[in-house]
């Protein structure tokens, strides 16, 4: 299929990333960060929209923010001087380009060098704020009308152009950029007449796992949001609305909501853990201890695959293996057909999802999804039908599973179809998180993951007994990796998939004191 940016000579994306990231990003702001040639993006733009762009993609920080930041008119420079060099460029922005995100300026800055571009909306932070607060911004019974208010005028224009008198005759007022006049504005609103018992409500860091929610009055939200010590980002609501957040408040009743979760599988493999734990309500800060990599040598995998109808098992221990698995016969030329009269055996449900998006349906998956049971599940076969079993997996995997295929009788061979490495250091951002004691759980899913992971936070000096730190082990094997190290898991998945572990963590939150 042909690129778009092949028939693109000097473009710019106007992009609004939600008020949260990837959760509030649109399907059409998904498709142009997967295909920017560059990346011009705001401070709150969200890492893991972030993440979605290609990995030759030029990234340029341009987060402004109070008492600080980029210069718009070098914003504007970067994008036209972008564009004229033939680039796809997309300008990414916190919420929506066009509400309070000087996307309006960008525009007229991009018209005015003759540069042609698009304009993709977003959530904006006063419609998220409002849904992950529980505030219905419009009410058939309460509120028919919604204005969105800036709070912090652009000082040059000498003057408020804000109608107090008119405001405060309508109905749900948000406030964005508020948090420094709050104050001025509650005082303004009450003397034009706005009663001081309407309520309202502060949130901060809306639709992340770190927003908190004050309700109060329209007297007395300045008072309580400085007690609170609230910073922005943060969104105001005024209005008969915010009465309704008490019974509808939806966000903060995740399960894990709060909690900031570790996850140490390799970047290939941590989507679906990652996006369950989110849904849960996590913070989660990616901590890769383990890369997954081709081969160097394909020579062996290779003669066993020209050879794969002598087999009668095909036997596969991870998601991975599969996915290695049809890219490596699709390099040789083959695809699913060459296991035409070859029986496949999964170790569980993910490695079984990953043959199936290859064509394959597995013929057995053990009811405990470990090298153990599919072994013992393999074994209980008739002899005449496991005379020779191909084994395909990692290059760190234990001796055990073939072994005791061996011993069952069969002729086991053994290949490689991807190599595990251990990354050069974790992340700075998880490094910080464990050193200032603000990460709840780590999640380990093999015992590979462990070992890397304490040898990686020793390197960087941390504490490898993890004081305060509660851990999640996908089976035994890990959980024995951990206990090697003197740790013990206070989560164990049951069964042994992503989804297991997520809900071990639920389980062990809902059993202890939150």
């Amino acid at each position: 299929m042909a690129d778009i940016r092949d028939n693109i000579d000097g473009l710019v994306v106007l992009t609004g990333a939600g008020a949260a990231g990837a959760a509030t990003l649109t399907a059409e702001g998904r498709k142009w960060l997967s295909r920017a040639d560059v990346v011009i993006y705001d401070r709150l733009a969200g890492r893991d929209a972030l993440a979605l762009c290609r990995g030759e993609a030029e990234m340029i920080p341009a987060g402004k923010h109070p008492g600080g930041g980029e210069a718009q008119e070098r914003i504007n420079r970067l994008m036209v001087e972008k564009a004229r060099a033939g680039k796809l460029v997309v300008r990414l922005k916190g919420g929506d380009p066009f509400v309070f995100g000087r996307g309006g300026e960008e525009a007229e800055a991009l018209a005015a060098a003759g540069v042609p571009f698009r304009v993709v909306p977003g959530v904006t932070a006063g419609v998220a704020a409002a849904a992950y607060a529980g505030i219905p911004l419009t009410h058939r019974r309460i509120a028919s009308t919604v204005t969105f208010v800036t709070g912090h005028e652009d000082p040059a224009k000498g003057g408020s152009a804000i109608d107090y008198s008119a405001l405060a005759r309508l109905e749900t007022l948000v406030f964005y950029m508020s948090v420094a006049n709050l104050p001025a504005i509650a005082q303004r609103l009450t003397e034009a007449g706005r009663a001081p018992e309407t309520p309202a409500a502060i949130v901060e860091h809306a639709a992340s796992p770190r927003q908190r929610t004050i309700v109060a009055t329209l007297a007395t939200v300045a008072a309580e949001a400085r007690a609170a010590d609230v910073a922005p980002p943060a969104v105001v609501i005024v209005g008969r609305v915010a009465g309704l957040r008490e019974r509808l408040a939806w966000f903060e009743k995740l399960p894990l909501f709060g909690r900031t979760v570790l996850v140490t599988r390799s970047r290939r493999q941590s989507a679906q853990l990652t996006e369950s734990l989110r849904e849960a309500g996590a913070c989660v800060i990616e901590a890769p201890a383990i890369e997954v990599r081709p081969l160097e040598d394909f020579k062996r995998l290779d003669a066993a695959l020209a050879d794969i109808s002598g087999f009668d098992w095909l036997v596969l221990t991870s998601a991975n293996g599969a996915r290695f698995l049809f890219e490596r016969l699709a390099a040789i030329g083959r695809d699913a057909r060459a296991l035409a009269g070859v029986k496949v055996a999964a170790i569980g449900p993910p490695t079984a999802e990953a043959l199936r998006a290859g064509g394959i349906t597995a013929d057995l998956v053990p009811d405990e999804f470990t090298t153990e049971r599919l072994g013992e599940a393999i074994a209980a076969l008739p002899a005449a039908q496991r005379k020779r079993l191909l084994l395909a997996r990692a290059d760190i995997s234990t001796p055990a599973l073939a072994a005791g295929l061996t011993a069952s009788g069969s002729k086991v061979v053994e290949v490689t179809l991807y190599r595990t490495t251990c990354p050069a250091a974790l992340p700075g951002e998880a490094v910080e998180a464990v050193r200032a004691g603000s990460v709840d759980w780590i999640t380990f899913t093999s015992a590979s993951t462990v070992q890397n992971f304490l040898e990686l936070a020793e390197s960087a000096g941390l504490d490898t007994e993890l004081p305060g730190v509660k851990l999640a082990s996908i089976g035994p094997a890990t959980s024995e990796a951990l206990a090697r190290r003197g740790l013990s898991a206070a989560a164990t998945a049951q069964p042994h998939t992503a989804d297991g572990l997520v809900q071990a963590i639920i389980s062990a939150e809902a059993g202890g004191n939150r």
